[in-house]
């Protein structure tokens, strides 16, 4: 899912005003977004048209930013999840001049605090991939270093909590 957004955000904003029928309905929607109208409105006790309206409404809104399928990393031969913290000169200026999203394996980009600046989220087959990713990330411009840490085991992976 490709998705424009500013590279620096201006605010967090104050998100959409959600009442409960809406967090029930996104939390049903979190846990298989492949249930029809109508098995939701069955749920939730509200006909499948009144569901449309309201899932329409929270993609309007921004709140429901897209369906996507979520993939097991090792099962398509991305076992290796890592971590890497990235310390910059300037983090804006680096985000700005150098293109994270062209690399493929990087599956996250986060603005931090505390002794790094960025962090990203990896995804590669093996370590030889993951030392390749470095050696490019080390290159961009504005980078003063980075820090690996290489997940070993994954116990909870989930979005957030409507």
């Amino acid at each position: 899912m490709e998705e424009k957004t500013n590279r620096i955000r201006k605010g967090a904003g104050g998100g959409a005003a959600l009442d409960d029928v809406d967090r029930r309905l996104l939390s049903l929607i979190a846990a298989d977004a492949t249930r029809s109208y109508a098995a939701l409105g069955e749920a939730l006790h509200l006909s499948a048209p009144a569901v449309h309206e309201r899932v329409k409404r929270l993609k309007q809104d921004g709140v429901i930013k897209g369906t996507v399928a979520v993939l097991d990393g090792p099962a398509i031969g991305r076992p290796l999840l890592a971590f890497i913290q990235v310390k910059t000169r300037n983090w804006a200026t680096t985000l700005e001049q150098n293109d994270f999203t062209g690399l493929p394996d990087i599956e996250e980009v986060h603005t931090i605090t505390g002794q790094s600046d960025v962090l990203l989220k990896v995804r590669t087959r093996d370590t030889q991939a993951l030392e390749e990713i470095l050696a490019r990330i080390q290159g961009f411009e504005g980078i003063d270093g980075t820090h690996c840490i290489v997940a070993l085991s994954t116990y909870l992976e989930r979005g957030p909590s409507p």
